[in-house]
């Protein structure tokens, strides 16, 4: 099957991870780069390449050598660029988030809808072979009814000057959500709080809890202070307990036969239940996991999209889903209360 051919908008600092992975897949031709500084997008071609380096967007989406276009920019940017190139008849690859807002990002789906053209987001973890092995435990009914998430993303990182923690980090953990349970990204009323105790003008510290279906529980923890590096989630089901350490290549699944049962017998004297509460100790299961890089699934899911006709697995949708609760998250920073995400309007 011919390959399809591709330029990366935006050579900074994800552009080059997704150069480097177009570049080395079999679904894909890369053609082109585009920055407006033209050295440094020469530096991520490098000096052999015969890859073109542009300056100009209108002239790239003019181009009929060009399929799709993946878009590694500033969050501001990714709607004028991902609509320009949805109505030149490209297929378009956007970088977390799909758009500074939600209004934008719905404009997006609009656009790529009418062109039918895929539109697809780089949640980059949904590709990992560790999520994509959960979600497919959570869906076979593994652990059982999911009964809390805990998400920690914590490390000493670079303190955006445009976005608080929450819409650097996060996006990650609520993309994971949406992508492993069986409702999405499903939420009730968000209550977010966050610190900034450098004085930066934004939140570099926070916690946000995410009422789910059933009265479940996802609590996300992130951080650009840590010391120490951490990308964890445990995810407590009525069978069993799951953990997933991103950082521990040896465990990055483990599945615990560990939890609480409780059975309840009523009280006729009092007129309520008392909670009988037992704890179960058993086996850890730790699945054997091939490694892979997630970019690179990722680019060959979105050929795959493109061939097949259909939406990739993180399409537009979820990529709107997820900006509902980062801005449910922001007017709860800023509120002190409880906020519900916006419901999706069908497009």
């Amino acid at each position: 099957m011919d390959k399809l051919r591709i330029a990366v908008i935006g050579a900074g600092y994800w552009g080059p991870n997704l150069v480097r992975n177009f570049r080395s897949s079999p679904d894909w031709d890369l053609v082109a780069v585009c920055d407006l500084d033209p050295q440094r997008a020469a530096r991520v071609v490098g000096d052999r390449s015969t890859v073109e380096v542009e300056t100009d967007v209108s002239r790239l989406l003019q181009r009929d050598d060009v399929d799709a276009v993946a878009i590694a920019t500033p969050a501001r940017t990714h709607a004028e660029l991902a609509i320009a190139a949805l109505e030149a008849g490209k297929h378009v690859l956007v970088e977390k988030p799909l758009a500074a807002n939600l209004d934008d990002a719905r404009r997006m789906v609009e656009v790529a809808a009418a062109q039918g053209r895929a539109l697809m987001l780089d949640h980059t973890f949904c590709y990992t072979p560790a999520v994509r092995h959960i979600r497919q435990m959570i869906a076979d009914g593994v652990i059982g009814d999911v009964l809390y998430v805990d998400s920690v993303r914590i490390n000493l990182g670079l303190v955006q000057p445009d976005v608080n923690v929450f819409w650097d980090l996060a996006p990650h953990d609520l993309s994971i959500l949406d992508f492993i349970l069986p409702s999405g990204l499903d939420v009730g009323p968000v209550t977010a709080t966050g610190a900034d105790p450098l004085d930066t003008g934004r939140a570099c510290i926070g916690h946000a809890s995410l009422p789910l279906p059933g009265g479940a529980i996802a609590n996300i923890s992130v951080n650009w202070l840590s010391p120490t590096k951490i990308r964890s989630f445990v995810i407590g089901g009525r069978k069993s307990t799951l953990v997933w350490d991103d950082l521990n290549p040896m465990q990055r699944v483990a599945l615990y036969d560990r939890g609480v049962d409780v059975t309840r017998r009523p009280d006729d004297l009092a007129e309520r239940k008392q909670v009988a509460v037992s704890y179960r100790m058993g086996d850890i299961h730790v699945p054997a996991l091939r490694e892979a890089e997630a970019l690179g699934l990722m680019v060959a899911e979105f050929a795959a999209a493109i061939r097949e006709g259909r939406p990739p697995l993180t399409d537009g949708h979820s990529g709107m889903r997820v900006l509902s609760v980062l801005q449910a998250i922001d007017e709860s920073l800023a509120t002190g209360h409880p906020v519900a995400p916006q419901t999706e309007v069908a497009v």
